[in-house]
């Protein structure tokens, strides 16, 4: 549905970005086809050997290039990291199709049944009840966002709880951490969810020799050569990391934020050694590599938060 111009543009006749859904739809099925081309026999030989688990962090990377391009308010960028997040969806949905699971259109269908299910000031309660509200909400917001967001949450609760009557798990305490969050902050609100029923640990000091263990793990892992040892590899990381987050969580620190700190860090270091060196970096030997990095963290000293 087009909307009328404002003021600003009312004399500008070009169709504004976005008011042309005849277009989309050609695209979007144009995209469809160019996927299941990639992924069927003859198509793309790396395409066609990815796997749910091998994109999957691909697409955290790509939501993380969305952020940026957000923050940048790098709009163009952002047109074109959209469409890679966009890839994402295809790549799984025609994946989930050559294995008989679903379709890209029972993601679409449960999408769009999703939003008129919980918008019914918009879209009437009658076809909010066709598309499986279950909950009695008052329609009449008012142009109030905070009653929106009220009908929300009573129809989300509403769905879990029919979720619940047709024979899924009861709840957990933890069910109210939500996965789609970055996995240092998923990590430490799961600790600290935890902690409420009395599973943690009594002192920051008590996860030291438990960060020792969960190395010792990793190392015995990291040892074998074999190649079917590496999910076992990547667990005892994550058993490794789980473990440091909470470590920080004990010492208020937030695990995300310390992390983007040293990444902040390593960049600045790496970028003095770059300007230092004489020579590309790849010519160096080890010992001119650690006394470049020495020297450099010694120059930035001064910043806050660096150490020597």
């Amino acid at each position: 549905m087009d909307l009328p111009p404002d003021s600003s543009t009312a004399q500008d006749s070009a169709p504004r970005p976005g008011t042309d859904p005849a277009r989309a739809a050609v695209l979007f099925e144009q995209s469809l086809s160019i996927m299941a081309r990639l992924r069927a026999p003859g198509g793309c030989p790396w395409d066609r050997e990815q796997t749910f688990d091998s994109i999957r962090k691909y697409t955290l990377e790509e939501t993380y290039e969305v952020f940026d391009a957000i923050e940048r308010r790098d709009f163009p960028h952002l047109a074109e990291e959209l469409g890679d997040l966009l890839l994402q969806v295809l790549f799984y949905a025609e994946m989930a199709a050559n294995e008989g699971h679903f379709t890209m259109a029972d993601v679409l269908e449960h999408l769009n049944r999703k939003l008129v299910r919980r918008h019914p000031h918009v879209f009437g309660e009658e076809a909010s009840r066709a598309a499986g509200n279950e909950a009695d909400v008052d329609a009449a917001v008012e142009g109030s966002s905070a009653a929106v967001l009220r009908n929300w949450e009573d129809i989300k609760a509403a769905e879990r709880r029919s979720e619940r009557a047709a024979g899924a798990a009861p709840p957990s305490r933890l069910d109210s951490v939500q996965r789609a969050m970055p996995a240092l902050a998923e990590a430490a609100k799961l600790g600290g969810k935890a902690q409420k029923a009395g599973f943690d640990w009594p002192h920051w000091r008590d996860l030291l020799p438990k960060l020792a263990e969960e190395t010792a793990e990793l190392e015995a892992e990291a040892s074998s050569e074999d190649p079917s040892r590496k999910p076992f590899v990547e667990a005892e990381l994550g058993d490794l990391l789980f473990t440091v987050v909470n470590l920080g969580r004990h010492l208020g620190v937030d695990s995300e934020m310390a992390l983007r700190g040293c990444n902040r860090r390593f960049r600045a270091r790496f970028r003095e050694m770059e300007l230092a060196s004489e020579r590309p970096l790849e010519e160096l030997s080890a010992p001119e590599l650690e006394e470049l990095w020495a020297g450099a963290k010694r120059k930035l000293a001064a910043g806050p938060g660096e150490r020597t």
